[in-house]
C-alpha cells in the first residue's frame, strides 16, 4: 500500500493540469510564454495555501530536467541552504546542470538570510523560486526582488476544488475509482478547503481512511473535519436562508443575533467575501446617511478579508456586523433612488432642459444650449432657485425635505 500523502499522488504532473492560475499558465500567458521559450530564471511565487506554487516550482524542475531542492524556511536554517548553494554552484560550474532551490514560507526569512542568496541569483548559479503567502513588496528584500520575477496565484475556486476532488477519486494515482462522495459530501469538502486544495485532499484521504464503505457520507466527513455543514449549497434555499437572517438581524439592530449568523455561514463554509459584499450592500440600502460611515467601515471590512483571507479576516466581519447592527437605520436612499429609476425608464427620451446641457461648441450656445443658467457659486451659500429636471418632472422631489 502506498504510503505517500494523497496530495503528494495526485500533484499535477504537467503544467497543463494545475488549476485555476490561467492569468500565468494559459496560452499566452507569463509562465507559458517562459515554458515555450525554454527560459528558466528566479521568480517567487505569491498566493494562498494550497494554490498550487509547490506544484508550480516542481513541474519547472522537471520541465528543464534541473536538480530540485526544497526547504522551509520555518524549519531550515540559512547555514544548511548555502551548503546546497554551494554543491549547486559546482554542478553548474562541472556539468552546467542547473538547480532549482525551493525555498517555501521564503517571508520568514529576515532581510540579512535573504541576502545570502543574492550572489547566486545574480550569477545564475542557482534558480530560487521562492513560494510565499504574504506580500513581497513588504516582506521581500528589495534587492532580491529586483533580481527575480514575482507571480500571483489566485486562490482556487470552489470549481477548480471540485475538480481536484474528482481527479483524486478516480485516476490511479489517486483511488481509481474505488471509492465515492456523496453530493452533500462532496460539496461540503469543497467548501470547507477555502480555496486550499492540500485541505481538501487531506479532508478527503482523512474520510476514506475512517469508512470502509464505498460510498462516503456527509456525516463521516464531518466526524473526520470536526466541523459541521450546514447544507450549503451555493444555489440552495438554506444559503439565501441564512444571508437573510443576517440582513434582517442587522436591519432590527440586534448585533447578538447577527454575530450568531455570521459565525453560521462562515463556519459552514461560505465565501467570506460574499458575506463582506452583503454588508457593503446593507450599509448602503438599510443605513445610508444616517450613518455614511457605515459604508466606510463595511468596504473597510470587505478589503482586510480580501488581504488577510481566514481565520483572521472573520474578526473584520464580526467588527462590522457590530457596527451596522448598532447604527442608525435609514432605507430614504433605497426608496428614493427606486422612485427615480421608475421615473427615468419611463422618461428615457426626454430632452435635458437648454440651460442645463453642456455648451463646448459656438453652434451649441447659438442653439441656446446653457442659456440662463444660473452659476450657484455666484449666490449666497450657492444656493439658486432654478429647475434642474426635465420639462415632464418639474418639481419631482423623491428625498425628505432636509431642514
Amino acid at each position: 500500500m502506498d504510503k505517500t500523502p494523497l496530495a503528494d499522488r495526485v500533484r499535477p504532473e504537467n503544467f497543463d493540469e494545475v488549476l485555476g492560475q490561467e492569468h500565468l499558465l494559459g496560452a499566452g500567458q507569463p509562465i507559458r510564454r517562459l515554458l515555450e521559450e525554454g527560459v528558466l530564471f528566479s521568480m517567487i511565487l505569491f498566493g494562498p495555501p494550497g494554490s498550487g506554487k509547490t506544484t508550480i516550482a516542481r513541474l519547472f524542475a522537471q520541465k528543464f530536467s534541473a536538480d530540485f531542492v526544497s526547504f522551509s524556511a520555518a524549519t531550515s536554517g540559512i547555514v544548511a541552504i548555502k551548503k546546497f548553494m554551494g554543491e549547486a554552484e559546482n554542478r553548474k560550474r562541472l556539468y552546467n546542470r542547473d538547480t532549482i532551490i525551493f525555498i517555501d514560507e521564503i517571508h520568514r526569512f529576515n532581510k540579512a538570510q535573504q541576502d545570502a542568496f543574492l550572489p547566486y541569483v545574480e550569477k545564475g548559479t542557482i534558480i530560487l523560486i521562492g513560494a510565499t503567502t504574504e506580500n513581497p513588496s513588504f516582506e521581500l528584500n528589495s534587492s532580491l526582488l529586483s533580481r527575480v520575477k514575482v507571480y500571483m496565484l489566485n486562490p482556487l475556486s470552489f470549481d477548480d476544488i471540485k475538480k481536484i476532488i474528482q481527479r483524486a477519486l478516480t485516476t490511479k494515482k489517486g483511488f481509481d475509482g474505488r471509492r465515492e462522495l456523496s453530493p452533500e459530501a462532496f460539496d461540503f469538502i469543497a467548501h470547507i478547503s477555502d480555496g486550499d486544495a492540500r485541505v481538501a485532499l487531506n479532508a478527503l484521504e482523512l474520510s476514506t481512511l475512517a469508512s470502509h464503505e464505498k460510498l462516503i457520507d456527509l456525516e463521516t466527513v464531518e466526524q473526520v473535519v470536526q466541523k459541521k455543514a450546514l447544507r450549503y449549497d451555493k444555489a440552495g434555499e438554506e444559503h439565501y436562508n441564512v444571508i437573510s437572517a443576517l440582513h434582517k438581524s442587522l436591519r432590527g439592530s440586534d448585533p447578538d443575533a447577527g454575530l450568531y449568523w455570521l459565525a453560521r455561514m462562515l463556519e459552514a463554509g461560505e465565501d467570506p467575501l460574499y458575506i463582506a459584499r452583503r454588508l457593503v450592500r446593507f450599509a448602503v440600502e438599510d443605513i445610508g446617511t444616517a450613518d455614511p460611515q457605515a459604508l466606510v467601515v463595511a468596504n473597510a471590512a470587505k478589503d482586510a478579508v480580501d488581504f488577510i483571507g481566514r481565520p483572521e479576516g472573520d474578526l473584520a466581519l464580526a467588527e462590522c456586523v457590530v457596527y451596522l447592527a448598532r447604527a442608525p437605520k435609514s432605507n430614504e436612499i433605497y426608496i428614493a433612488y427606486e422612485h427615480a429609476k421608475d421615473d427615468a425608464l419611463k422618461t428615457l427620451a426626454e430632452p435635458v432642459p437648454l440651460h442645463i446641457r453642456n455648451a463646448p461648441t459656438p453652434l451649441m450656445k447659438k442653439l441656446g444650449y446653457g442659456k440662463g443658467y444660473k452659476y450657484p457659486h455666484n449666490y449666497p451659500d450657492a444656493k439658486v432657485d432654478q429647475e434642474y429636471m426635465p420639462e415632464n418632472l418639474r418639481g419631482r422631489k423623491y428625498l425628505k425635505s432636509k431642514k
